[in-house]
This record gives C-alpha cells, sequence and structure tokens, in this order.
C-alpha cells in the first residue's frame, strides 16, 4: 500500500483494449489513433510531458548554477540525477503507458456505440423531459442563455470548456512528472482510467447525442465561438462515421451521458480534497467544476441530468481507485503514503504497516 501502483489501471486499460478489439472484429470497424487527424496523441502526448519535464528540471539547474553558465550542463545532469531516480523513471512511463491505452481504447469504444446500439437509437427525448421536470417546466439551457445572455457568456464559458481540455494533461504531468508523491500519483491516474471504464459502459447502455445536436435550433443565438466550430466539427465527424467508417481517419465523438466533462473534474475535485492540496487549488478546483457545469449544459453538450450521473461517477471513481490503489482505511478513501521514490529501497519505508486500531 502506499506505492506507485498501476496494476488496477492496468487491469481497467486491459479489459478496455480487449472489449475494442472484440467490438471492432465483431462490428467491421477499424480501430483509430483518436486523434489522428490533427497530431497524433502518441506524438503530442510525449511532447506535452517532454514539456512538463523540462519545467521539472531545467529552472532548478539554471536556479544552482545562478551566474555561473559554465557549471549549468553539470548541474543540469545533477538535477536529473536526483529527481529522475529510477523508481520515478518507472512509474512515470507505466503510468503515462497505462493512461494511454486506456485513453486510445475509450475513444474507439465511443465511436463504435452508435454501430452496436443503433445509430438512430438514443434517449434524448427521455433526458429532455426529465430535464423540464427538473427545471419546473423550462428547458435548462434555454433558462441559462436568459439569464447569462448569448454574447460576453457565450465567449467566456467557451474559454472555460476549452480551458477543461488542457487541464486533463497538465493533470497528467503533474501526476507523473512533477510528483514525488507515488501513492498519490497512481491513485490519480487509476481513478481517470476508472472514469473511462465507467463512461463507455453506461455510453452503451443509455446512448444519446446531446441538446446540441438533437435539438440544434435552441443554440442558434449564441455567439459564434471555437466551440460552436467544435460542435459542428464533431458532428461532421460522426456523419463521416456513420457513412462509412473505413473511408475517414475520424472518430465518433458524440455521448451526452454522463458528462465525462463533469465526471473527470469532480473526480479532480474530490480528489483534491482527500489528499489535502492547498486551499486556494481546492477552492479553484471546485470554482471551476461549477463553471464546467454552466458551460456543458449552456453550448448544449450536455442535459443537467448528464451532469448528475457525471458527478456521481467521478465520485465513485476515486473511491473505486483508492480501493484499487489501497488508498483506503476500511474502505473509506484516504492517501496513504509511504515515502517519496526516493524512499523505494528503504527497508523502513517499506516495511509492512500495522491495521490501524
Amino acid at each position: 500500500m502506499g506505492k506507485a501502483d498501476f496494476k488496477f489501471a492496468g487491469w481497467c486499460a486491459l479489459l478496455l483494449a480487449v472489449a475494442t478489439v472484440v467490438v471492432a472484429q465483431v462490428e467491421d470497424l477499424p480501430i483509430r489513433d483518436p486523434d489522428g487527424a490533427g497530431m497524433a496523441t502518441y506524438v503530442r502526448l510525449p511532447l506535452i510531458l517532454l514539456a512538463a519535464w523540462l519545467i521539472d528540471v531545467l529552472p532548478r539547474a539554471i536556479a544552482r548554477a545562478r551566474t555561473d553558465w559554465s557549471t549549468l550542463g553539470r548541474t543540469f545532469r545533477g538535477v536529473i540525477k536526483e529527481r529522475w531516480t529510477r523508481s520515478h523513471v518507472i512509474f512515470a512511463v507505466s503510468g503515462l503507458g497505462t493512461w494511454y491505452i486506456c485513453y486510445a481504447a475509450f475513444r474507439n469504444l465511443k465511436s463504435y456505440v452508435p454501430f452496436v446500439r443503433g445509430e438512430n437509437l438514443d434517449f434524448d427525448a427521455e433526458l429532455a423531459k426529465i430535464d423540464k421536470v427538473l427545471w419546473l417546466g423550462h428547458d435548462p439551457a434555454d433558462v441559462l442563455h436568459s439569464l447569462l445572455g448569448t454574447g460576453f457568456a457565450a465567449s467566456f464559458l467557451s474559454f472555460i470548456y476549452i480551458a477543461w481540455i488542457v487541464l486533463i494533461p497538465v493533470s497528467l504531468a503533474i501526476s507523473l512528472i512533477w510528483t514525488r508523491r507515488p501513492a498519490a500519483g497512481s491513485w490519480f491516474v487509476t481513478a481517470i482510467a476508472v472514469d473511462w471504464l465507467l463512461g463507455i459502459a453506461t455510453y452503451f447502455v443509455l446512448p444519446t447525442l446531446g441538446p446540441a445536436y438533437s435539438s440544434p435550433g435552441e443554440f442558434a443565438d449564441l455567439k459564434h465561438t471555437y466551440t460552436a466550430d467544435l460542435v459542428r466539427n464533431l458532428g461532421e465527424d460522426r456523419a463521416e462515421v456513420l457513412a462509412d467508417p473505413h473511408a475517414t481517419g475520424a472518430v465518433q465523438t458524440i455521448a451526452a451521458f454522463p458528462s465525462l466533462h463533469v465526471g473527470m473534474m469532480v473526480t479532480i475535485c474530490v480528489f483534491a480534497t482527500l489528499v489535502g492540496f492547498a486551499r486556494w487549488i481546492r477552492v479553484s478546483a471546485w470554482i471551476f467544476l461549477a463553471l464546467t457545469v454552466l458551460s456543458t449544459i449552456y453550448f448544449g453538450w450536455h442535459f443537467s441530468l448528464d451532469a448528475v450521473g457525471g458527478a456521481v461517477l467521478g465520485t465513485a471513481a476515486v473511491w473505486i481507485a483508492a480501493l484499487g490503489t489501497g488508498n483506503h482505511v476500511r474502505g473509506f478513501p484516504t492517501l496513504i503514503e509511504r515515502g517519496t521514490h526516493e524512499d523505494a529501497d528503504d527497508p523502513q519505508v517499506n516495511a509492512p504497516l500495522s491495521r490501524p486500531a
């Protein structure tokens, strides 16, 4: 317990990968690089992590060299030796590999949903009815458009939505590159893997498109933003994939219930709270979560019920990952840190823990 442990995440990755291969074979569907239309993930992600690695090492080397630049090379190598022990390299590489397999398999399986369940089978009408009941007869997107307006709010919430996309790779860099708390890093990466596993299972059980696609007219008056372009582009990708999945390199990425934008943000918030991050980080995370919920409903990516489902999923992922990585006390999620990577070979640090009284 309390050491870097990606075994549970590895099982999630294996399950997702096997499911991808099986569904692809049964339905005669291609397995795609989920981001192959732009810069491939296996190229982009290492570049992001390389930048994170440089941020981890280079400023320390410069600070130690101070004004004597002739020693920069030596101090740089010294920082690498100090910060990047064998244990930490194994931790980062294994975590990254597990994360990527889960991500690629999840994106492919998401693309297969309309082929397995039927491209015209969705539950949008039912969720829209439930939303109106929850909002006392009103459509939640219409309420937000009336309260917040369709100009500045559209620009601001579009920024929030796009910032979320950047947040996930950044959180990965923090968990695998910058941290020296292996138990926390492996717990978080495992929780994200569980998010994907639970999310894709729900997509197959309850396929939905979201209001932006089932009721596009409700969002026609919004100010044009990058998010509007993204809605259009994903719709075009879906049409291409459904027309002939073998003739395009795109993947189908539209699915509304539950909202993984909300789910993963809840995972971050709950995790930060349980681990005891600095107060400003925790407060910022919860505020960003609230804005994420607003943006997903405002632009019609999700019904409000999708946000509720995402919150349940994100919370469950933290708990399941805690059990899977040994970070719990009698089932209650608790970080059990057994030292840093530098302590990996210390027999005192790694001696068995006595059971809590």
